[in-house]
């Protein structure tokens, strides 16, 4: 009978050990994870897995990152009035600067001057008969004539008073005779565009006369000696299509033209000279496109500068991927508007010099979403789930703050689990705090 029992015994042997293995492991795994331990957890093991690091005192920063290009900002066509043929274009790419030409037309240069105002009209003295009346400014003249002298309906001469005593009806002068033997004069031409093209005109190095609103004999000689430099026929007035205006140097950016076609709409086009990065950012996240917001520029090369946030754009565009039937923005349904939609962010630098050479390209740009200054902070991976819920922190060895009272031994052996507070994620690390929690103390990442 002994016999027919003993297999029985040597069957229970191995499940009854296999069970108690179970168990061990369940209470390690609980005393892992602090469960049943509070805050101050007992479980010693001087060979877990994981390094120490220290709490540390820190500024976090959650960033944001959308792609931009960087390029030289939006192409701005030339406003060309000059007609004829093309006998000369510039290269993309050059940079036009005041009294050069950005292109040719029947081979006489068009000159680019800084300014805001555009090259409305020419620029000249009229002549008219002595003791005319003539005055600056438009109206009419004292003869109550609307006519006023040649070329006045296309502004040519606004500033001379377009209704002078017997200026086109060929009546009598003062004196009783025909006005076209009266004495003729120079009358000066007045506006702002006058004191703009002559305040270029000075920069340019030309001198003997006054920068001011008139245009006198003065300025159509120093007009003279310029168009002479030029190569031009020197008349001493300046024909509209000679001159374009544009805020400083710039940078050509293309041409829509051939040598040889003629010089209609806008054949040639340019950006600033100043490199910057467009960023078509969500209509729906543009609260950290301020103006001045400074953000980091990560360039094609690796490299990140800083930036500041200069102007954003007041309408919305939907990309062209995203339209629909009839070029109805798509996604956008009744009354919502579309999520796709973006707004155009310009960002310029403070250094060109920190871009180095490269002109274009894709970049990331980064920004400040929150941040938290002077917070003490510890890897993410080092928070520890506690089973009475919340987060805590594995301390190691004296600062485990129970290694004396239960017998560690202060040499990194013992540990505990502390709670934490968390705060603001950011950069793979995290900020904590708590009434156990000092800067210095020393918690294990688990590995």
């Amino acid at each position: 009978m002994d016999d027919m029992k003993e297999p029985g015994r040597h069957r229970r042997g191995p499940l009854l050990i296999t069970a108690g293995v179970l168990l061990v492991a369940a209470i390690s795994t609980v005393g892992a994870l602090g469960l049943g331990g509070g805050g101050s957890g007992d479980a010693r093991d001087p060979d877990r897995n994981g390094r120490l690091v220290q709490v540390s005192r820190e500024t976090l920063t959650d960033r944001t990152e959308i792609d931009g290009q960087l390029g030289h900002g939006p192409e701005v066509p030339f406003p060309v009035k000059a007609q004829g043929t093309i006998t000369w274009l510039p290269a993309s790419g050059t940079t036009a600067r005041r009294g050069e030409q950005v292109l040719r037309v029947d081979d006489r240069p068009v000159v680019l001057l800084y300014g805001s105002l555009p090259m409305y009209r020419d620029l000249g003295l009229r002549q008219t008969a002595d003791g005319a009346g003539a005055r600056s400014g438009g109206g009419s003249g004292s003869g109550g004539g609307s006519g006023g002298g040649s070329r006045a309906d296309s502004g040519t001469y606004a500033g001379a008073d377009a209704g002078d005593s017997g200026g086109s009806s060929g009546g009598p002068d003062a004196a009783g005779q025909p006005a076209s033997h009266a004495p003729q004069r120079p009358v000066p031409l007045h506006g702002m565009d006058v004191k703009q093209f002559e305040s270029n005109l000075s920069a340019l190095g030309y001198s003997g006369f006054t920068v001011d609103d008139s245009y006198t004999e003065l300025t159509a000689a120093a007009v003279e000696r310029w168009q002479k430099d030029l190569g031009l026929p020197q008349t001493g007035t300046v024909d509209a299509g000679s001159v374009v205006y544009a805020p400083g140097a710039v940078r050509i950016a293309g041409t829509s033209a051939r040598v040889g076609a003629e010089a209609t709409g806008t054949p040639v086009t340019y950006t600033t000279t100043s490199r910057m990065v467009t960023v078509n950012a969500k209509a729906t996240e543009t609260r950290w496109a301020q103006r001045g917001t400074t953000v980091s520029v990560e360039l094609p090369d690796g490299r990140s500068v800083p930036g500041t946030v200069a102007s954003v754009g007041k309408d919305a565009a939907a990309p062209e991927s995203g339209s629909g039937e009839g070029g109805a923005p798509a996604g956008g349904g009744e009354g919502g508007g579309n999520p796709a939609a973006t707004v155009a962010v310009v960002i310029v630098f403070g250094d060109q010099a920190s871009l180095g050479r490269l002109q274009s390209g894709p970049v990331t740009v980064r920004y400040a979403v929150k941040q938290r200054r002077n917070v003490l902070a510890v890897p993410v991976a080092a928070l520890v789930a506690l089973a009475e819920g919340g987060y805590g922190l594995e301390v190691s060895g004296e600062d485990s703050g129970e290694g004396d009272r239960e017998g560690g031994t202060g040499d990194g052996a013992s540990h505990g689990f502390v709670p934490v507070r968390t705060g603001l994620f950011a950069g793979g690390k995290v900020e904590v705090s708590g009434p156990l929690v000092r800067e210095g103390m020393k918690v294990r990442v688990p590995e």
